[in-house]
């Protein structure tokens, strides 16, 4: 008994309680010779024949009798389990936790976080800033707002549409250097005439570092950063120049954009979830309110189709 596969008892009990072959089928949506591989299967691990064969139907033996008397009342239980904890689910109540970057988390996620929990207030939601990819499939987290190009295979989702980056200088540090704003409100595009905020090495994989490679003279990288948000902020008190993104850096009134978004620097927003998960009404419910109110912000761009 201890190695058997609670699979295999629900063939059994269907078998009891129906009488035969065909009435499990029906009862459980299988066909007919799944019923019987999995019963025979069941009667090898544990070493005894459960039915007699009968042309008119399936008669439990001695054997099958002591196992049924042994399993009753389990099957409803477990039926219960399930509707209770599906009843649960269907509450949108209990836990929800939710990994994203800093970024995104300062920028762009947070007052969307509040308005969730204020729609839905038996919901714990639990925030993980983590700027890599969490192993959903361990439930380090059942939800991922992940900038990328390129998603783990592993996960299924939503792409929101494109987070846009630009060059911006803080007012402050235009004036002090004196560089003139172009007609239209942008600064002519000679990059090495300008100090440099820069992403450092634990930001290599970012397509900023690779444009600051073929851009900005090595000479003028001169404040590096761990953080897209960090190089806003000193770009913000005039360290100097820096590709940051738009929804960190648009709305700020003593930063100036350069010149217009750099479409090569283009990043698809991805709403995630493990596949496992994709139907709790929990993470189907937040997955798409957020996919609703991202749609409409200013800060991501619609990728056309």
């Amino acid at each position: 008994m201890q190695e058997a596969d609670w699979d295999d008892l629900k063939y059994f009990l269907a078998v009891s309680q129906s009488g035969s072959l065909a009435g499990a089928a029906r009862a459980l949506h299988v066909n007919h010779s799944t019923v019987l591989r999995r019963l025979a299967r069941l009667e090898e691990v544990l070493g005894t024949l459960l039915f007699e064969r009968h042309p008119t139907g399936y008669a439990m033996t001695a054997a099958g009798e002591a196992l049924a008397h042994r399993l009753a009342g389990v099957g409803e239980q477990i039926d219960a389990a399930q509707r209770q904890l599906s009843g649960l689910d269907s509450q949108l109540s209990g836990p929800l936790r939710v990994t994203t970057t800093d970024t995104l988390l300062s920028g762009l996620l947070m007052p969307l976080f509040a308005e969730f929990r204020a729609m839905h207030p038996r919901i714990q939601l639990q925030i993980v800033v983590n700027n890599s990819f969490l192993s959903l499939s361990r439930r380090e987290a059942d939800v991922a707002i992940r900038p990328a190009n390129a998603v783990p295979e592993y996960l299924v989702g939503r792409q929101v549409g494109l987070l846009q980056t630009a060059p911006y200088a803080s007012r402050e540090y235009l004036k002090q250097t004196q560089q003139k704003p172009a007609r239209g409100g942008t600064v002519a595009s000679d990059w090495g005439r300008y100090d440099w905020v820069v992403p450092d090495d634990a930001l290599a994989h970012l397509a900023q570092a690779r444009w600051t490679m073929e851009h900005v003279p090595e000479s003028r990288r001169l404040v590096s950063a761990d953080s897209l948000v960090a190089m806003a902020q000193a770009v913000r008190h005039g360290m100097g120049a820096g590709m940051l993104l738009c929804l960190l850096a648009e709305g700020d009134p003593q930063l100036v954009r350069l010149a217009s978004p750099e479409p090569a620097l283009d990043t698809a927003l991805w709403i995630l979830t493990h596949p496992d998960l994709r139907h709790s009404v929990r993470v189907r419910a937040f997955n798409d309110f957020l996919y609703e109110r991202l749609g409409a912000s200013p800060w991501l761009q619609r990728r056309e189709r």
